[in-house]
């Protein structure tokens, strides 16, 4: 029974305004020696999280937790409920059947204010949290709650290590490993609980909004998106697009000078003191419009609060329209800026006295790209504009309270409207990536113009005194010249420690002796032309169409001779407008001979540039401008966009808003992988975000902030096949890389920045293979789990080095194992993948908790149906002739090999022994599967009395998504009626359960197979 009496509530002596982020974190001598227990480090954290005022709860079952729910909104609304109203306000507003994680999320984000009808009629305001004065909230503490799988529990008896509840709902789920087990299974572990347990009973573990994974020594924390979409993509559905979710997106706790903190203890102290918890839960979470919870990382934290302080600080001070009243923050391409600077506009919104906030860009295919963004944050939150009239009346509007505009059509407004009363408003003026362009006249008539600002950077590459090279007001050559002090620092280096971008690889590809053309006597224009040579552009080219399966990652599947599966996509960038023109004719010419499914999908943008052979460190602004263009540049781009109408159906040309347009389709078909290459000149190669895309091909000069921002458009993280940006450079770049590097980490960056020599993988490739061959020969049985763990983490290590080594042009005929060796070590693999992770989903305890698969990178090299078929066509044709038995073992390898195939073996085989001599082979696969598919799904509706026609659309949903919907209404509506108040609704909830499990089942053998 639920121990408990009247809530405790701790009075804070002042409430404090302290940073969320604590300023810098010694971490105390560990006084630990020893063993210690996963049981050892839960008391321990427990006993921390006491210490600072949380109330240790002790719930033993589902009433218990709602009797404590009830207790804790009654304290902090200071109300009481009738027991009528209790379980109506339960039922409707907290528990609600038809209410899944996406709903429950809402509830805490947006919508934490609930109506409460009373039993005289009138209604009251209950919230589920109080985010105006957080401390008034309840922080409490609950261990080893347990789920059963009877009167309305899940799939399997589940029962989690720490949750912490606010107000009585839980909305923080610790899960604990002990000491030297991977924190990755941890990660699986929450996913295993979303299955079968997570929406059991009144759902209320789908309030969870933060996880917390730890094994003692390393700690890290991440939002219920990152766990529900890692879920949904596991399916392996190709209809599913993947999205940047998975453990790699798991983020360290750090202190403001970005060093992690992540033994469990530390972490502890900092990210679970109270006032940390509740700010991140209440301010610094961000519920996208795509309904995705973003969580906010510790720098992102920083930044945001020391630009509201500095407002603040500014505005008391009397500060404003100084460069004191600002600052700039420098956080490296690819960290979140935009989710930073939103989130700063947003709280700047609040404060009292600002009126407008102007988030100012640059270029316009970046103010498409940023407003993007920010509305995809907050519908309606950025009014971005599209000419000045708009931009006059916005800024007009009182309730325009964020405004996205260009700097151009800022300084245009500002030439047009002298004297215009919102130049006396009290306005914070954000600049997106402010680079030199902003240095120069238009700046100065911002800064001239409106009187009481504050002006704030983000930028990933700051001009410094080094790179501020020539141009602009000589005034305003630096960064802190035009914006003020440095506020806070994230770089590079910080961010591939912390795993939050990805190091880069570079091979500097000498396929033509650029040397001979390069003459310090010649200008840099005849060089140019002289690098524009045939020969030279038609080795490039060949490398390119030789090498982009390879560098891409392109699965390996296509080698065996199936359909290709894509990988990731690439850009091809050019120094100029002309060189762009010859490498798409040459592309085009090149592939011709190739199978149709085997050329490439490229496409071609450029636009007019006023300055195009600009400073190399410059990549100068293209923004939509194709009037002016010379008559054969503008042909030649016409025809290139009638090209990718052929290829998509659309119908872009040159003209202002179709070229505009043509632009926002073509990064759309980059981020959704549909368009395999882009040929550029300069644009999408700064601002632009796909994690899809992981190389570039350079045929241009780059150097210092321009050469790392084109670098930052390869290195987003997307999952664990993506573990570096790849770089092709047709240029000897490695000088001004190194430079770069250094300017823009420090002087040791480099070890971090770029992956190490091939040697160095193909060394230790090389031990773990000859290890493989010797331990675990493949005419062995593993015996006992001592070995079984072994070869799991042995051939683990192998895929990684792999699938980095994959991607190096010497690995090509290097590699140790042959390719039958690779499929049978791969079929034993997923052996014990499936023998391990029944016998997780089964556990009580952690069974199993210390073996990590990398099922991602096995998928690398996955069979697909395309190919099976084609050995299925291959054994009918040789059936009887001798050659059939080996073909025959052949395609049972393959599927063994498969990730996705294995739990279809039966019906491959059962196809393949009866399908007919002649006729058409894909046809016979549909109607054999579509066959197979009505059958077990009716005797799936026929054992659990299932709603047929309801039953089948919901199916059909799931084939389509890739996942079955857990929650809500869609999963209730194909059962039979029943309350979850009447006698039995313990056994509908049990058939909830059972039918969950049947159709995961079903959707798992059956996916992918048409």
């Amino acid at each position: 029974m639920m121990k408990h009496g009247p809530a405790t509530h701790f009075e804070p002596i002042a409430v404090s305004s302290e940073s969320t982020v604590v300023a810098e974190y010694v971490a105390e001598p560990s006084s630990a020696a020893g063993y210690q227990s996963e049981a050892d480090l839960e008391r321990e954290l427990i006993a921390t999280l006491e210490s600072q005022a949380y109330e240790r709860l002790h719930v033993t079952s589902e009433a218990d937790l709602i009797t404590n729910l009830r207790l804790q909104l009654e304290a902090l609304n200071q109300i009481t409920f009738s027991d009528d109203e209790w379980q109506r306000f339960f039922t409707e507003q907290v528990s609600s059947a038809n209410a899944g994680i996406v709903d429950k999320t809402v509830s805490i984000q947006e919508d934490h204010v609930k109506l409460l009808r009373r039993n005289d009629g009138s209604t009251k305001n209950v919230r589920l949290i109080d985010k105006e004065h957080i401390h008034n909230n309840t922080l409490q503490v609950l261990n080893q709650y347990e789920t059963g799988t009877g009167e309305g529990g899940g799939n399997h008896a589940t029962r989690y290590d720490v949750t912490v509840l606010v107000n009585g709902l839980p909305l923080v789920h610790v899960e604990l490993k002990r000491r030297g087990v991977d924190i990755r299974e941890a990660f699986n572990q929450i996913n295993r609980y979303q299955r079968v347990s997570f929406w059991a009973g009144s759902g209320l573990f789908e309030y969870v909004q933060l996880f917390v994974i730890s094994n003692g020594t390393l700690t890290k924390y991440y939002s219920n998106t990152t766990r529900r979409q890692h879920v949904a993509e596991s399916s392996g559905s190709r209809r599913t697009r993947k999205t940047s979710n998975s453990f790699e997106f798991t983020s360290w706790w750090a202190d403001a000078n970005n060093r992690p903190i992540q033994d469990l203890t530390a972490f502890a102290k900092t990210f679970f003191a109270r006032h940390t918890l509740l700010n991140i839960l209440t301010r610094y979470c961000v519920l996208t419009t795509d309904r995705l919870l973003l969580v906010m990382r510790p720098y992102q934290i920083v930044a945001t609060e020391r630009i509201l302080g500095k407002i603040q600080i500014a505005t008391n001070y009397k500060k404003l329209g100084t460069l004191d009243a600002g600052g700039y923050v420098w956080h490296t391409t690819g960290s979140g800026k935009t989710l930073t600077s939103f989130k700063a506009a947003q709280l700047a919104t609040r404060m009292p006295g600002v009126e407008k906030v102007l988030f100012v860009v640059d270029r316009k295919d970046l103010d498409y790209q940023t407003m993007r963004e920010y509305d995809r944050f907050q519908k309606g939150a950025a009014n971005s504009n599209t000419s000045t009239a708009v931009l006059k009346r916005q800024l007009e509007d009182p309730s325009a309270r964020i405004i996205i505009t260009t700097i151009q059509k800022l300084a245009t407004f500002i030439a047009a409207n002298k004297g215009h009363e919102i130049y006396t408003g009290h306005v914070v003026i954000i600049f997106d990536e402010c680079h030199r362009s902003q240095f120069g006249d238009m700046h100065t008539a911002i800064t001239r113009a409106f009187k009481r600002y504050h002006l704030f950077g983000f930028t990933g590459t700051p001009i410094f005194a080094a790179n501020s090279g020539t141009g602009g007001n000589p005034q305003l050559r630096t960064t802190e010249q035009a914006f003020g002090e440095k506020l806070h620092t994230y770089t590079v280096v910080d961010a591939i420690t912390d795993k939050n971008v990805l190091p880069f690889r570079i091979d500097y590809v000498n396929t033509v002796q650029v040397g001979q053309v390069v003459d310090k006597q010649v200008s840099a224009i005849d060089t140019e032309r002289a690098l524009l040579a045939p020969e030279r552009i038609s080795k490039i080219v060949a490398y390119t169409l030789e090498h982009f399966d390879q560098k891409t990652k392109r699965s390996q599947a296509y080698t065996l001779g199936a359909k290709r599966v894509r990988g990731f996509n690439a850009i091809f960038a050019t120094a100029s407008i002309e060189a762009a023109r010859r490498y798409y004719n040459q592309f085009h010419l090149q592939q011709q001979d190739l199978p149709s499914d085997q050329q490439l999908k490229i496409g071609l943008i450029y636009s007019y540039a006023a300055n195009e052979a600009l400073d190399d460190s410059v990549l100068d602004e293209e923004g939509f401008d194709t009037y002016g263009l010379d008559a054969s540049a503008r042909d030649f781009l016409e025809d290139a966009i009638q090209d990718y109408n052929d290829l998509f159906g659309t119908s872009f040309d040159t003209s202002a808003q179709r070229f505009e347009n043509y632009y926002k389709d073509l990064s759309m078909r980059l981020k959704n992988r549909d368009i395999d290459l882009v040929i550029v000149v300069n644009m999408f190669l700064t601002g632009f975000d796909a994690t899809t895309l992981n190389t570039l091909f350079v045929d241009k000069n780059l150097r210092a902030h321009g050469l790392i921002q084109a670098y930052s458009r390869t290195n987003r993280i997307l999952n664990s096949v993506k573990t570096y940006g790849n770089i092709v450079s047709f240029r000897d770049l490695e000088q001004q890389t190194n430079d770069a590097i250094a300017l823009f980490g420090n002087r040791d960056a480099r070890g971090i920045v770029l992956l190490k020599p091939y040697a160095d993988y193909h060394a230790e490739y090389s031990e773990k293979v000859t290890e493989l061959l010797d331990r675990f020969p493949l005419h062995q049985q593993l015996i006992g789990e001592g070995e079984e763990k072994a070869f799991i983490g042995l051939f683990g290590a192998i895929l990684r080095l792999t699938n980095i080594l994959t991607a190096f042009d010497d690995f090509a005929g290097d590699q140790l194992l042959t390719e039958r060796q690779s499929q049978d070590y791969r079929s034993r693999y997923l052996d014990l993948h499936a023998q391990y992770r029944a016998n997780a989903v089964a556990e009580r305890e952690g069974i199993n908790d210390d073996v990590v698969f990398e099922i991602e990178l096995v998928k690398q090299v996955e069979i697909n149906v395309d190919y099976i078929l084609m050995l299925v066509e291959q054994y009918r044709q040789q059936r009887g002739d001798g050659d059939d038995k080996e073909l025959r073992a052949t395609i049972t390898r393959a599927v063994d090999a498969s990730p996705s195939l294995r739990s279809k073996k039966d019906l491959i085989e059962e196809f393949v022994d009866s399908v007919s001599s002649h006729g058409d082979l894909d046809s016979e696969w549909q109607a054999y599967i579509h066959r197979r598919r009505e059958e077990e799904l009716q005797t799936i509706i026929d054992d659990e009395r299932l709603k047929p026609a309801e039953t089948r659309e919901y199916v059909r949903h799931a084939l389509v998504d890739g996942t079955l919907q857990t929650s809500g209404t869609s999963i209730t509506r194909i059962l039979p009626p029943a309350s979850r108040f009447a006698p039995d609704g313990g056994h509908h909830a049990a058939r909830k359960a059972r039918v969950l499990a049947r159709l995961g089942s079903f959707l798992e053998r059956f996916l992918g197979l048409s």
